[in-house]
């Protein structure tokens, strides 16, 4: 869904991309089909609307594609070809970092590209992440309401990734005048690590973060004050694995919901209680969405 939650994109095996109009009450309208990518296509998102209709999409194909709406059709603002290998993962940085995009691949790399308005190019930057291969990147959300709330003078912040491996690892990766190099290793997961999710920053000087795995496992990455190098500590959503692999987490706008998909068609949502605990909302299968 799109930020205003009024478009669907769809990410296909049969190599398409498709948008849909989703009207509260109204049959879904299709409005496009976009054909560029020559294999299966893992996963699409949005751009923050700021700026403009953008749509990044990563295929099995090695590439990533940024696809822009302009005068009612889609074009290719972006085709980037920089990975060896199936390209798994884009997440679009919040809006208050500006235009970047970061994409996993199975080459076990991690690039970032980032637009110069200026000069309207693109700026890429790609390192080695995870040995094996890399599933997931996240961005750690902007921290900005955190800091005023300890009523301290605005500062630069510090951009973050998060990712996940099919070394089995989650990595926290910190921007900095040399480039980008791994700040935390967190290690917790028996099998390959399939997504990660970081929760919106609410105002609070902490972070939360949850990855998935292979394992069946969902693990809750907490750090109460990721701005000031302190530790991070983990804690299981549920004693016993799920039935299945899982394949991906999110949390919702607000923070207070958060999804988890797996591979026995199931998607069940979790709720944090006052107490710290988490508990299931419902589960649904494939054929109640």
């Amino acid at each position: 869904m799109d930020y205003y939650g009024q478009r669907l994109a769809t990410a296909s095996s049969d190599r398409s991309i498709r948008i849909f109009e989703t009207v509260p009450g109204q049959p879904e309208k299709f409005l496009a089909e976009l054909k560029g990518h020559e294999g299966p296509v893992w996963q699409v998102s949005w751009a923050p609307p700021k700026f403009g209709s953008l749509l990044a999409s990563c295929s099995y194909d090695g590439s990533v594609i940024v696809w822009k709406e302009q005068d009612g059709k889609w074009i290719k603002a972006k085709l980037y070809k920089g990975h060896e290998g199936s390209v798994n993962a884009v997440s679009w940085a919040p809006v208050e970092f500006g235009l970047q995009l970061a994409c996993a691949g199975s080459d076990g790399k991690i690039s970032v590209l980032s637009y110069n308005e200026a000069d309207a190019s693109w700026n890429e930057a790609s390192w080695t992440a995870h040995q094996i291969g890399c599933n997931s990147v996240n961005w750690c959300p902007s921290f900005s309401a955190s800091i005023l709330s300890e009523q301290q003078p605005p500062q630069e912040e510090v951009l973050r990734l998060a990712s996940g491996g099919c070394d089995n690892l989650v990595k926290i990766w910190k921007q900095s005048a040399d480039g980008w190099t791994v700040e935390e290793t967190l290690a917790g997961h028996s099998d390959w690590v399939r997504d990660v999710s970081w929760a919106p920053s609410l105002g609070l000087p902490m972070s939360i973060l949850v990855s998935c795995s292979q394992d069946r496992q969902v693990l809750i990455w907490r750090n109460a004050s990721i701005n000031k190098n302190g530790s991070w500590s983990k804690s299981l959503l549920t004693p016993e694995p799920f039935a299945d692999t899982l394949w991906r987490v999110q949390f919702s706008p607000n923070g207070s919901l958060l999804a988890v998909a797996g591979g026995d068609n199931k998607v069940s949502m979790w709720r944090e209680t006052p107490q710290g605990d988490w508990q299931c909302l419902n589960s649904l299968d494939q054929s109640q969405l």
